[in-house]
């Protein structure tokens, strides 16, 4: 099986959406608001396990966090950019900040 790329993914979350389709301004309200309610989904089931002692599974947490995916790649597709490029900049964005990896003086002293 090839691995799935974050290019094929998008390409494929679009195949699956029924957001305003042309529509780039709806498509990014709609992934915005998805985004946020499946966070949210994903946060209280997160709550449930630690503070309320429900055994919730890998298996629930990861279904929440692929819905998470789905709405990125939404938002994404919306302004026209590829997952792929905004993961880049991500990584060189914490790669600047964190040099040396992660350090907490270098996050209360961030210059960005």
């Amino acid at each position: 099986m090839t691995p799935l790329t974050f290019q094929k993914y998008q390409q494929l979350a679009q195949r699956t959406s029924g957001a305003g389709g042309d529509d780039k301004e709806r498509r990014l309200m709609v992934a915005a608001l998805g985004l946020a309610g499946e966070a949210g989904e994903f946060a209280n089931l997160v709550k449930k396990r630690l503070a309320h002692g429900h055994p919730i599974t890998a298996a629930e947490l990861a279904d929440e966090l692929g819905d998470v995916l789905w709405y990125l790649a939404e938002a994404a597709s919306a302004i026209g950019m590829p997952l792929e490029q905004i993961a880049q900049e991500n990584v060189d964005k914490l790669r600047r900040r964190y040099p040396d990896g992660f350090s907490s003086e270098r996050s209360i002293n961030r210059s960005e």
